[in-house]
């Protein structure tokens, strides 16, 4: 072939590409692109057009709730609060020391005290029974409203939620991230004043068998596994609180607000389950069942109440859950 042939053939076919290099596309032809494998465990998505993806990221998912807990937990208001339901059972044993040391009795004469303690003298463990007793109608419930309502309302007052919303994670998963947040301080703040009453009956008063409700005794270690069922049941039973103080938290932007407001329906349905004429709808309260915990020092355990107790408890999370969910997907998110 001459020269000239070999020119001609060049410029009809253009030149010819270098060994390794990719392939040219004919014009008109969409370029194949390969999808990077994924790494880390991230996003994955299918090479067909319109497949939807099937992987979110995991790790990030952890980091998330990982990152909320860090943060909820850090915080001073936090502290201060757990530093104060802490100090409730170490003021009720020493008054109830005190009392002891001069020769009068803990009983309220006119029967309204705190739950067991006229026990506490006899044994330091009743003391974890008693603390919760005191402190599940107003202490605890309180500080739930306090760490609930802030959760997401506290986020948009400081102008961080619009920030968060940015991660991929996507609203519905920062919202149960909040909730579970709420619900392991539920757990924290029960098991604060259980530690913190087992300390202090330890150090002020003896320990030994347990007597139940029902007259009967069992053993130290039965009735320490009773008082840490207790604080279990005790914790479930705020998390009707804590998912109202999430749905209340999603309707406002200002946390003080949110705050108040939880605090005081908290304090407002204690009042109507507390109203004899209103007798039909209490069942339907939150609170209603609370001291139900007590059953489980009887012997058998009547489990009835405590069943409703953790049946209504779940309730309330599935509907103000579900309401702090639709409306803060919808919620437009302007700071």
């Amino acid at each position: 072939m001459s020269q000239a042939e070999t020119s001609r053939q060049e410029t009809q076919q253009g030149p010819a590409a270098p060994q390794g290099a990719a392939p040219r596309e004919s014009a008109g032809q969409a370029p194949s692109r390969q999808a990077p494998a994924p790494q880390g465990g991230g996003l994955q998505q299918s090479a067909e057009p319109g497949a939807p993806r099937v992987a979110l990221y995991p790790r990030r998912q952890l980091g998330l709730f990982r990152s909320e807990l860090t943060v909820t937990f850090r915080r001073w208001r936090t502290l201060a609060l757990l530093a104060v339901l802490a100090a409730v059972p170490v003021l009720i044993g020493i008054a109830v020391k005190l009392e002891t040391d001069h020769g009068s009795t803990a009983r309220d004469p006119s029967g309204n005290g705190p739950a067991f303690l006229t026990d506490i003298t006899n044994n330091g463990l009743f003391l974890v029974f008693a603390a919760l007793a005191a402190t599940l109608p107003v202490f605890l419930p309180m500080a739930i409203g306090v760490i609930a309502g802030d959760s997401v309302a506290g986020e948009a007052s400081a102008g961080t939620l619009r920030y968060l919303l940015v991660a991929p994670a996507g609203r519905t998963r920062l919202l149960l991230a909040k909730f579970v947040c709420a619900v392991a301080f539920c757990l924290a703040a029960t098991l604060v004043v259980a530690a913190s009453a087992l300390v202090v009956g330890t150090l002020l008063f003896p320990l030994g068998d347990v007597t139940t409700i029902s007259g009967t005794q069992v053993s130290f270690a039965d009735g320490l596994g009773r008082a840490a069922l207790i604080s279990a049941v005790v914790a479930a039973s705020l998390v009707g609180v804590a998912a109202v103080g999430l749905f209340v938290s999603t309707l406002t932007s200002s946390g003080i607000a949110a705050m108040a407001t939880t605090v005081g329906l908290v304090i407002t349905v204690q009042i109507l389950d507390g109203i004899p004429q209103l007798h039909a709808i209490q069942p339907y309260l939150f609170p209603h069942y609370w001291l139900s915990f007590a059953d489980l020092l009887r012997a058998p355990v009547y489990w009835d109440e405590i069943v409703k107790n953790l049946g209504l408890q779940g309730l309330y999370a599935v509907v103000f859950g579900s309401a702090a969910w639709a409306r803060f997907t919808t919620k437009d998110i302007a700071a």
